[in-house]
């Protein structure tokens, strides 16, 4: 058994499933499921990363190194904001002040660090799609599908400094903010379809 190949698998399912579930989440308004699944996410993600890092010839190392790097960056930004909500916001009574920075509803600092951080995985994906060579169709819409994904990284840094996220997210009950999650979601679930096809047909 070539364990690199079944750990990657094994991340490329695991990001599949947590965004459905968080796309399902987000859907019927469940804050608490969906911020468990973000928990999970970034360890999947970091998992399939190492698996493309792994694979990646000599000549594209370096953004290899770079995916790879800003995947465990990305990893860390969100494990601690999604930690915060599940832990520090869901168990303890905070006062006022707190609650307008750790509270993610509040659209506060706590927010524009979960925005920042998806914003730094835009930049994983793009130097991770540029670090592969294409072998077949599936490898292709894979590569592509990374590499597009790094334009998220323009409005996950800028909407958070023009306040303009918050605003969709805050008005008509948070309806804007979820859809765009959502149309995320669509965009990204087969990123981890694709991988995990990718890593069955690397093991034949």
């Amino acid at each position: 058994m070539d364990l690199n190949q079944t750990l990657s698998k094994v991340g490329s399912a695991i990001v599949t499933v947590t965004v459905f579930l968080f796309a399902f989440f987000l859907i019927i308004d469940f804050s608490m499921g969906s911020y468990f699944v973000c928990l999970i996410l970034p360890i999947g993600f970091i998992m399939m990363t190492a698996g493309l890092h792994n694979e990646c010839e000599a000549d594209r190392k370096v953004a290899a190194n770079v995916g790879l790097i800003l995947a465990a960056v990305y990893g860390t930004f969100i494990m601690l904001v999604y930690f915060a909500q599940l832990t520090t916001v869901n168990n303890e009574q905070l006062n006022e002040q707190a609650a307008n920075l750790l509270v993610f509803n509040k659209h506060g600092l706590i927010f524009n660090y979960d925005l920042l951080g998806y914003g730094v995985m835009a930049l994983s994906t793009f130097f991770t799609g540029l670090s592969m060579k294409p072998k077949n169709r599936t490898d292709k819409w894979l590569r592509a599908l990374l590499m597009i994904h790094g334009v998220f990284y323009f409005s996950c840094t800028f909407m958070p400094i023009t306040g303009m996220f918050a605003r969709m997210s805050s008005g008509s009950n948070g309806i804007g903010g979820r859809l765009a999650l959502v149309v995320w979601c669509i965009y990204f679930l087969p990123v981890g379809i694709l991988s995990f096809l990718h890593f069955g047909l690397r093991k034949r």
